[in-house]
C-alpha cells in the first residue's frame, strides 16, 4: 500500500484505549520501522471536527487505508466511543 505523508487515512480497527473507532479519519504524519523487524508503523494524528489535535497514535500500516472519492465523512461524539 502506498500512502503519502500528510494524506488522510481511515482506521481499519477500533482503538478503544484512545476512544477511536474503525472508520475514524486521521492524518498520516510519519512512518516508523518496527523495533524488531516487524511491520512498519504509521504515526497518525487525529483531529476533532473543528481541527484541534486530540490524539497521536502509532498503528501497523496494514490497519489504515486511503480515503476514496466514493466515501463520505461523518460526525460522532468522542464521548460515545468509550
Amino acid at each position: 500500500m502506498s500512502l503519502d505523508l500528510y494524506q488522510y487515512v481511515a482506521l481499519l480497527r477500533d482503538l478503544p484505549e484512545h476512544g477511536l473507532r474503525k472508520g475514524d479519519v486521521a492524518t498520516l504524519v510519519d512512518r516508523v520501522p518496527h523495533p524488531k523487524g516487524g511491520e512498519e508503523g504509521c504515526v497518525l494524528e487525529v483531529f476533532n471536527a473543528v481541527g484541534e489535535s486530540i490524539a497521536v497514535v502509532v498503528v501497523p500500516c496494514s490497519q489504515v487505508k486511503a480515503l476514496h472519492s466514493d466515501e463520505i465523512l461523518t460526525v460522532r461524539s468522542l464521548l460515545q466511543a468509550s
